[in-house]
């Protein structure tokens, strides 16, 4: 009985319209009335059958239409020998690091009664073992574009006649007896599930160096959108949704090319994404829609929670966008200047991958003569201006799993 008392407290506080709307509006301002139908909390309850319906489509997809079109592209499913097993040094794999230091190396190689190369060799396959192969990127890739570019065409045929689209003024007028339209409605809640979609299967996707600021990217927009959801800020969320997708599409479309071996193309596209990205992110976001959520809104009402809230969580997703944006720019940078060795989201295991996939041991890089090595240094140090190794030119480096933005 006092459980129930505390949950049904705890629901009314967390409900009460002074944190979700200005003090002189309630709840009973947003009921559906005189033609007018408002967004409702209960409608986000859709999102989670949605979602999973969205890994049920991606499942298909992926098997039907993009591993045949990986194959069309010369990309083929790469078979990878397993280890020996042993069980000292896949417990330790396991449960403490995937890259031991050399006197844990040692320390294993007593227990296991192992040569120390052996158990450098041992742990090398490991990790290639558990790498993904470019088929299984070039599926999620494909996935991502296809959503990313049918949402953004949604979106605008969703917003293209509309007023706030070119004045953001017009985003609040009428504010909050603003009737949700029937685009708005499934553009939110097609693009709400598919980020839930994706706070799912980002454990079994390929993981990246960001996956902590990917988690937290998906769980930002998800509480961002549900928030405007419920306080009928829906026009600002639209505008937000639209501005994210751009960069997405182009993204995506520059990994395919890549993986594809498309380079140029590859190339191009990269270069766009990064115009793209910073224009829309850095600065239509910043200065277009964090600003008419924070200073227009206070000529039609006072500033209250829910205002503040709102205007935190776009705070969350721009600073993401310098991270990334930063990123980006580093590895531009080290394009350009001919430095670029590897991806800078990309996992140790990928880089590892490369040096190592010469030979079956990876011990060839010893024995090689010195004059080899001078030519291997040169190359290195010539980057894209120089002669590329044959599989791991610069601008693949550049574009490969730079991941979702």
């Amino acid at each position: 009985m006092i459980r129930k008392e505390m949950l049904e407290t705890l629901y009314q506080w967390f409900w009460w319209d002074k944190l979700w709307l200005p003090a002189e509006l309630s709840w009973a301002d947003l009921e559906d009335k005189d033609g007018r139908v408002y967004a409702k909390a209960s409608h986000l309850y859709v999102t989670v059958p949605y979602a999973f319906s969205f890994l049920l489509v991606r499942y298909l997809f992926e098997r039907w239409i993009a591993t045949p079109l990986a194959v069309s592209a010369g990309i083929r499913h790469r078979v990878q020998l397993k280890v020996e097993h042993n069980p000292i040094l896949e417990n330790y794999y396991s449960t403490h690091s995937k890259n031991p230091l050399q006197a844990d190396i040692n320390g294993l190689s007593k227990k296991s009664s192992l040569p120390v190369r052996q158990i450098e060799r041992w742990f090398r396959r490991r990790r290639r073992q558990d790498h993904p192969g470019v088929l299984k990127k070039f599926r999620e890739a494909s996935w991502r574009f296809v959503f990313y570019l049918s949402a953004f065409i949604g979106g605008i045929a969703a917003l293209y006649d509309k007023e706030w689209l070119y004045d953001s003024r017009q985003v609040w007028t009428g504010y909050p007896k603003q009737s949700m339209l029937d685009s708005q409605y499934w553009y939110y809640i097609l693009e709400m599930s598919f980020y839930g979609c994706l706070l799912c299967s980002i454990a079994f996707d390929v993981k990246r160096k960001d996956f902590k600021e990917q988690i937290i990217h998906h769980l930002a927009t998800l509480v961002l959108l549900s928030f405007s959801w419920c306080a009928n800020f829906i026009r600002m969320g639209t505008l937000v949704m639209l501005v994210h997708d751009a960069s997405d599409i182009l993204l995506e479309s520059a990994k395919l090319f890549n993986y594809a071996k498309w380079e140029k193309t590859s190339h191009g596209l990269f270069v766009a994404f990064a115009i793209v990205f910073m224009v829309t992110r850095l600065i239509i976001f910043p200065f277009w829609l964090i600003h008419c959520t924070w200073v227009y809104p206070v000529h039609h009402y006072p500033a209250y929670f829910g205002y503040y809230f709102f205007n935190v969580m776009l705070v969350v997703l721009l600073f993401l966008h310098i991270f990334w944006a930063y990123l980006i720019f580093r590895m531009i940078r080290k394009f350009l200047f001919g430095t670029l060795t590897r991806d800078e989201r990309s996992d140790n295991e990928e880089e590892e991958e490369q040096e190592s996939s010469l030979t079956e041991d990876g011990d060839v890089q010893q024995h090689k003569p010195f004059n080899e090595l001078s030519r291997d240094a040169a190359s290195e140090k010539n980057g894209c201006f120089g002669l590329s190794p044959p599989e791991n030119t610069c601008l693949s480096r550049l574009c490969h799993e730079l991941g979702s933005v």
